[in-house]
């Protein structure tokens, strides 16, 4: 469903089952990957441990993080950071549109 949101927003879209799978697609993928959209809770590995694996290899891909718990309660148990890029499950297709806008409009800027 998200990646639908993303493709009717006009971005291309690299869809990963789990966290593994998207570290071989990120190696197989010759071009630019600007964002990663993850969930924070994921089984096997954590989106938190998945950013930081390619981190490495993507140095300039910023992450998007999404949860259906709060950002304060993420924050408060060390999940994330403070400051970090997230969005809140439920979300609509517009809020998703504009918050994935807001953060590739900041690389441009920086």
């Amino acid at each position: 469903m998200v990646r639908d949101m993303l493709e009717d927003s006009g971005y291309r879209v690299i869809e990963a089952k789990d966290g593994h799978e998207a570290l071989i697609l990120s190696k197989q993928h010759r071009g630019e990957i600007q964002l990663m959209l993850t969930d924070v809770v994921m089984p096997q590995m954590s989106g938190r441990e998945l950013a930081e694996q390619l981190k490495d290899r993507r140095p300039d891909m910023s992450v998007l993080y999404m949860s259906g718990y709060t950002d304060d309660a993420i924050v408060h148990h060390g999940v994330l950071l403070e400051g970090t890029a997230f969005i809140g499950k439920p979300f609509s297709p517009d809020t998703l549109a504009r918050k994935v806008r807001e953060i590739l409009d900041a690389l441009v800027a920086v």
